[in-house]
């Protein structure tokens, strides 16, 4: 029998391969290269993002990793994505890319040039067994990988052998701070290229929305009606996207009152609220990011609607403080007048002033949204929290309030509600454009929406 080479991932309980069985599986395989007009979706724009951040460190090797695999249980590991900064420079956003660095070297005076270092396919001869023996790298076991000079035709990279890369010194985004900053602050401004595929993620989330509501009477009659919810959801990521971009919170009742609930394990009940909040994530790995808070029934209760047309209140003044040279903070805080004036009004607060109104909304209002879902956030203070707003920038405007169930500063009739409502927005130079708004936001559209598409389910 052969020995197994000590580099291949090979399980403790795989067969032996007979010298003879080795060579029969190194003879005799057809050419099947990848068509020579494959280039990455984002083939034309990293170029130029590459260049801005050349031009932020002249002389500095910068070396930027896809990242590792990491194991989920024994042998099986979780699915991989690459890292965002990894992916925004060479348009690189499959599965394949584990353990490929991009290696930006000096070159010039102030330039750099950029190699792509990586682990190309499998070879099917030369005594090389990985292609049918390696449980996490092997063509058979995972899916064929790019050889060098297909790499190069898909990125317009050099591309080398990972091999060849060595331990070379330099900054390594994965562990110097003023590298990953600067990587993600590049991030803030979208170019045109980006909102599209933002929008696009957008479109196949308000799609998956509208999945949900027409599963509703079957996840009504489960007993885990969140984890259906989340399933329907998901399925659509999965058939339209890479998946989704983050975890998928399916929250009804009481537990829309945590803000990540993402346990999922709860039965519906036709007279609570559902809070989804769920985005798509693209093949090009941007992700939506928008929340809607749904009657389960298909009709707001009266109560219901009181808190749900003060958390809209709260939004509709977030968004109108958007504007090219706004200060980051300003939406949270315009949503937020709103939402301390209605609980005082309520009687739930004895005024509007200070900063008690956080007991029942926690966290601030939005985010930047893009590779990640709160994108850019190894960004310095001063150029994004406590920054300004630029045209391109997309962010999310997402005030919520959670009354919790045991809160005895509340009304009995309003604990245990809790409603988010949260859309994903472009900066643009007259103010800013809702790209979500194929979702209805108001109480009335929302009644209207369901309805319909509950109605639409029952006529098939």
């Amino acid at each position: 029998m052969t020995d197994t080479p000590s580099h291949l991932n090979i399980g403790s309980h795989d067969l032996p391969v007979s010298p003879e069985l080795s060579r029969f599986m190194a003879a005799d395989w057809a050419p099947s290269p990848l068509p020579d007009a494959a280039r990455v979706s984002a083939y034309e724009v990293t170029p130029a993002r590459r260049e801005r951040l050349s031009a932020r460190f002249p002389g500095e090797r910068l070396i930027i990793p896809a990242g590792e695999l990491k194991v989920r249980t024994n042998d099986c590991d979780h699915r991989f994505r690459p890292h965002s900064a990894y992916a925004w420079l060479t348009g690189l956003t499959g599965e394949d890319q584990v353990g490929h660095v991009l290696v930006l070297e000096p070159s010039g005076p102030r330039g750099h040039e950029p190699v792509l270092y990586l682990r190309p396919r499998s070879p099917r001869s030369g005594g090389s067994e990985e292609f049918y023996r390696d449980r996490r790298y092997g063509e058979f076991w995972v899916g064929r990988r790019p050889d060098l000079a297909e790499a190069e035709r898909l990125t317009g990279l050099r591309c080398a052998h990972l091999d060849e890369l060595g331990a070379p010194a330099g900054r390594d985004a994965a562990t110097d701070t003023e590298l990953a900053a600067a990587l993600s602050e590049l991030r803030l401004v979208k170019d045109a290229w980006e909102v599209g595929q933002l929008q696009l993620a957008v479109d196949h989330t308000a799609a998956g929305f509208e999945d949900v509501v027409r599963a509703l009477p079957r996840a009504l009659a489960h007993p885990r009606g969140e984890r259906w919810i989340e399933g329907v959801f998901g399925l659509r990521a999965r058939a339209e996207g890479n998946g989704t971009g983050y975890d998928t919170i399916a929250a009804s009742g009481a537990h829309a009152c945590v803000l990540h609930w993402i346990r999922n394990d709860g039965r519906l009940d036709r007279g609570d609220l559902l809070l989804l909040d769920a985005g798509v994530e693209t093949d090009s790995l941007y992700t939506a990011d928008i929340t809607r808070t749904l009657p389960l029934s298909g009709r707001f209760s009266p109560v219901q609607r009181q808190v749900y047309e003060l958390v809209l209140a709260a939004q509709d003044a977030g968004i109108a403080a958007l504007r090219p040279g706004a200060s980051f903070r300003d939406f949270h805080r315009a949503g937020m007048r709103v939402i301390a004036e209605g609980l005082a009004e309520w009687g739930v607060l004895k005024d509007a002033r200070g900063d008690l109104h956080r007991r029942y909304t926690l966290c601030s209002s939005g985010h930047m949204l893009g590779l990640d879902v709160h994108d850019c956030a190894k960004a310095r203070a001063e150029t994004y929290l406590d920054g300004v707003l630029e045209e391109g920038q997309v962010l999310t405007v997402e005030p919520g309030l959670y009354l919790q169930p045991d809160d005895e500063t509340l009304p009995p009739e309003l604990r245990g509600i809790g409603v988010r409502i949260e859309d994903d927005l472009v900066v643009t130079a007259e103010g800013a454009r809702l790209m979500s708004g194929a979702l209805p936001r108001t109480v009335a559209g929302i009644e209207e929406w369901m309805g319909a598409l509950l109605e639409s389910r029952q006529s098939r």
